[in-house]
């Protein structure tokens, strides 16, 4: 008998979640600002992220200081300018002129080539050409001098003397030397042309489905809190666990509708290759969104408004953000910081996301990650479950 009542219960349980889920999609049909907040917000802040924060630096504006005039000195003015990463906005008389010019803003850094440029290199002396870097932005001015050091190199090794030896001198830095004849042949693997933008969209990417799946999931459950719809819920043969799965449900596919609209964008928009399998990708992002889901829920869970929700959110998900790795490396943290980042699911999606699309791993390389990022997922939802369910109880 009784198992005979549990049998029948359970096509019964079917049904009611079933209906549940028509009356929360009919629910989210009718609100159009939940439909704009899944699809708008996603693709611009990809747009945003992935091309603001590109940290490939061009057309920095030079001033140059040219004592020797020669052929050799314009020639290698020309190579400064033709390299994409300068360009040449004027010339200066003296280092007052030029550094007063960097001060104002006028030119981003200088050069200053020396009167015995040319003579020395015909000697086969070496020849100090000096560089000014604004190191106001540390950045930017780590970034110049690389792209100096490396036109200094093609220079190097266009010349049909050889003997150059060219050394950088920097305002408030040790200088950097190019000495010898040793030459740098660079093998870059995954990544040939350095597109900084594969790290930023796939580091997006999963934040994008944590902060959307927790701010679409709080606003859901607030609202229906605050219309009053949840005690009528509770007036339906459906008990707690059937009104969770319901409102979930529908969640869950929209946000994973919003996961396809993000990787065409990230395929066809910046080109981030697909080399590794989908399945696995899409795997991932469903945890994901599942524990941005849990995030959220839970968060409705101890606050009444919507505007608690957001404020409690706010110290939420931007910890969650920048502590995994997705929008800057995690090798630039302090080190005793980095070790916390493994307690973040967004951690283990961007090494799955990453490793997937650019590196062509497998599920034998990265079952680690899935193993911890469900782990994270099924502890987050079964605890905003948990505490949802007390709250109809």
């Amino acid at each position: 008998m009784t198992n005979t009542a549990k049998n029948n219960s359970r096509p019964g349980s079917a049904r009611r979640i079933a209906a549940l889920i028509r009356k929360e999609i009919n629910q989210i049909r009718r609100d159009k600002r939940l439909a704009v907040a899944l699809i708008v917000p996603p693709i611009v802040q990809i747009l945003l992220f992935g091309f603001a924060l590109d940290s490939t630096v061009t057309g920095l504006r030079l001033g140059v200081i040219d004592y020797a005039k020669t052929p050799e000195s314009r020639e290698f003015i020309a190579l400064l300018s033709n390299s994409q990463s300068f360009v040449v906005k004027k010339y200066y008389n003296s280092p007052k002129e030029l550094g007063d010019a960097i001060g104002r803003g006028e030119v981003d850094d200088g050069v200053t080539i020396p009167y015995q440029f040319s003579r020395d290199l015909m000697r086969g002396r070496p020849v100090e050409v000096q560089f000014l870097l604004n190191a106001s932005n540390a950045n930017t001015a780590t970034i110049a001098q690389g792209y100096a050091e490396g036109v200094v190199l093609n220079y190097n090794q266009t010349l049909a003397a050889g003997g150059l030896h060219a050394k950088f001198a920097q305002i408030a830095g040790r200088p950097v030397s190019r000495a010898g004849q040793v030459v740098l042949r660079e093998s870059f693997l995954f990544n040939p042309g350095l597109v900084s933008s594969w790290f930023i969209v796939t580091g997006t990417f999963g934040v994008l489905l944590i902060l959307n799946g927790s701010l679409v999931a709080s606003t859901a459950m607030i609202k229906e809190r605050e219309a009053g719809t949840v005690e009528q819920l509770l007036m339906t043969p459906a008990d707690g666990t059937e009104i969770v799965i319901a409102k979930l449900t529908p969640l869950f596919l929209l946000l994973l509708l919003m996961v396809l609209i993000a990787m065409g964008m990230i395929r066809f928009v910046f080109h981030v290759p697909f080399r590794g399998s989908l399945t696995l990708v899409l795997a991932g992002a469903a945890l994901c969104v599942l524990s941005g889901i849990g995030i959220g829920t839970f968060i409705a869970t101890y606050t009444t408004s919507g505007q608690q929700a957001r404020l409690v959110a706010f110290f939420i998900n931007p910890p969650i953000a920048s502590l995994s790795g997705s929008l800057t490396p995690i090798e630039a943290m302090p080190h005793w910081l980095q070790p916390i980042t493994w307690l973040n699911p967004l951690r283990h999606f961007g090494l799955i996301a990453r490793g997937v699309l650019v590196k062509q791993s497998g599920l034998e390389e990265l079952w680690p990650n899935f193993l911890v990022l469900a782990l994270f997922t099924f502890v987050l939802v079964g605890l905003s479950v948990s505490r949802f369910r007390k709250q109809l109880g």
